[in-house]
């Protein structure tokens, strides 16, 4: 049993995190972890940051990114790992990506202002240091103009599942995001399987369609998980012969349940993803 603390999902300032990616490598090898995987949001232009940072305090980094799918009604997150960041294929599919990030701000900050809010496209932008705003950061901008009185509210009103700032349509079908991920060697993950609050009846619909795309892992253990729910998920990957992987989802060090490294290890019963590269 390999007894390395692995975090294969994270995030940074190349997207939604608070810390730059070398903040991120640093604060993970003070948490004990041994191999990372920085995940920023549709991008991976934090891994060459990281890749330095890496090798200055002694840390294995798996190549890393998170990407936005559609799947049915669904928003799904597709984590894709251990993959050639030099693949023109992965490049490209990172301008797309950014590209309906781009568009996609745009149509968040009409929708919001159509109920009643001003336009926050450039405070967002602000939030997300000039890069492409993600929900979150229109959070941090509500907040900070005093819309409303934390980020869990702005997500509650404004920007969670359903509500007017949620905008799935301009993300790729999770065939395509699979295709990118292995055309480049990598590995595609489902991340955090439980938070798209569907049943389970339709959980095993996803997985199996996953895998005949080509998609070969769970996210099993991540942040945040309720009793029994990484049971269930390790139970899945058996049934359906997939890999397992483990993140923290960490985004800041204000989120102190999603800290790097602070997360269970993977139940004895399930193969880890990692087991199938060289490391």
């Amino acid at each position: 049993m390999d007894k390395r603390c692995f975090d294969l999902h994270c995030h940074s300032t190349a997207s939604d995190g608070d810390l730059s990616p070398a903040e991120v490598v640093g604060r993970a090898a003070t948490c004990g972890v041994d191999v990372l995987a920085l995940t920023d949001h549709d991008t991976f232009s934090g891994y060459e940051e990281a890749r330095a940072a890496a090798k200055d305090v002694g840390i294995t980094l798996v190549s890393g990114i998170e990407f936005s799918s559609q799947w049915q009604k669904w928003g799904i997150h597709v984590l894709g790992l251990h993959f050639d960041p030099q693949s023109s294929v992965m490049r490209e599919a990172q301008a797309q990506q950014l590209s309906a990030r781009e568009q996609r701000a745009r149509m968040i900050a009409d929708r919001l202002s159509a109920k009643g809010l001003p336009d926050l496209l450039l405070a967002a932008q602000e939030k997300s240091r000039n890069r492409f705003p993600g929900r979150p950061h229109f959070a941090q901008a509500m907040v900070a103009a005093g819309w409303v009185s934390n980020e869990q509210e702005a997500f509650k009103k404004y920007l969670g599942r359903g509500k007017p700032g949620d905008i799935q349509a301009l993300w790729p079908d999770i065939e395509t995001v699979i295709g990118w991920i292995v055309a480049a060697g990598g590995t595609a993950v489902i991340a955090h399987p439980r938070k798209y609050e569907m049943s389970l009846t339709k959980l095993r619909e996803l997985i199996a369609e996953f895998k005949s795309f080509g998609g070969l892992g769970i996210e099993v253990v991540t942040s945040g998980q309720k009793q029994g729910e990484q049971g269930m998920l390790a139970d899945l990957c058996r049934r359906f012969g997939m890999l397992a992987s483990v993140g923290s989802d960490f985004h800041s060090p204000r989120f102190s349940w999603a800290e790097l490294g602070r997360v269970s290890a993977l139940p004895d019963s399930v193969e880890a993803v990692w087991s199938r590269w060289s490391l």
